[in-house]
């Protein structure tokens, strides 16, 4: 019974966004996620004047992977290395690249999905350390953290994925200090102020890394591939609609690695609304 609700309420969800011709704007729930998700939906909305229902923090990968391939989100923002290691499970190339035209050409054949190009950063994976301990190195890379033990602190992505804890271990051979700390990824840094791990798997974008009191550490083997952003679109929604296309591309190469970073920073440092940082983003774009 509870499953047969379930589609019910599905169906009903589904037909309710056909009927006002709405455009659903999803995102995974982090604060980078949310801000990528709600500049999506007001860059459609002042480009289109069409309207637009957002479904906004929907959960992890697979979560919004799956609730996209079924109809009930048109866009939300995906990275590239991402998607080829957790949703189609292939080896992905290290140049960017060719790494944006594996997952491109994979995502149309299998799911009919469209990836638009690539905003213009790269979220990879950032080891990050107290800045007082990375000037104990040599130098600020992984392979001279791998000289001495850590504590480590990770988000339970990190510790599952493929291209996290096991990537790492293989490159580098990091010695760790008792087992790796799953925690929330917003805890990772309070974690390594209050020293109850010294090292966190953190994202190159982190508004924290602004703060000069951390180091993120130089993947010098290259164990991360590329994490190129890009919104990802329902292709039955770019033939019905295809200014939607035309729209999110605009924001082709917009968003630097630093540009990216300081609109994290403004919501989850300076509290302020995302609905107020995606408007100024927007403010300063054509």
């Amino acid at each position: 019974m509870r499953r047969c609700a379930a589609a019910v309420f599905a169906l009903t969800l589904l037909g309710s966004c056909s009927k006002n011709n709405a455009i659903v704007v999803g995102s995974k729930n982090f604060t980078e996620q949310i801000i990528l998700g709600e500049i999506a939906a007001q860059q459609i909305e002042r480009k289109l004047h069409v309207p637009v229902e957002r479904k906004l923090d929907l959960g992890g990968t697979l979560l919004t992977h799956e609730a996209i391939v079924r109809g009930d989100i048109d866009i939300y923002p995906e990275y590239t290395g991402t998607a080829a290691s957790v949703v189609l499970k292939q080896p992905i190339p290290g140049d960017p690249v060719r790494a944006y035209m594996a997952v491109k050409d994979a995502y149309l054949q299998r799911f009919h999905l469209v990836w638009l190009p690539p905003l213009g950063f790269n979220d990879t994976f950032a080891m990050v350390v107290r800045s007082e301990d990375a000037r104990k190195l040599t130098e600020p890379t992984l392979s001279a953290a791998a000289s001495r033990k850590w504590r480590l602190g990770v988000g339970y992505e990190f510790l599952t994925r493929p291209d996290g804890l096991k990537r790492l271990n293989q490159m580098y051979g990091i010695q760790w200090q008792g087992t790796p700390k799953s925690m929330d990824l917003g805890l990772l840094y309070r974690a390594l102020q209050q020293k109850s791990i010294d090292m966190g798997a953190g994202n190159s974008t982190d508004a924290q890394l602004s703060n000069s009191g951390f180091t993120a550490l130089r993947d010098d083997r290259k164990a991360f591939p590329p994490y190129n952003a890009c919104y990802v679109v329902r292709r039955e929604l770019i033939q019905q609609n295809p200014q939607v296309e035309w729209a999110l591309s605009m924001l082709q190469n917009r968003i630097s690695d630093e540009a990216m970073r300081d609109l994290n920073r403004r919501v989850d440092i300076e509290h302020q609304s995302i609905e107020k940082v995606a408007k100024d983003f927007l403010a300063g774009q054509p």
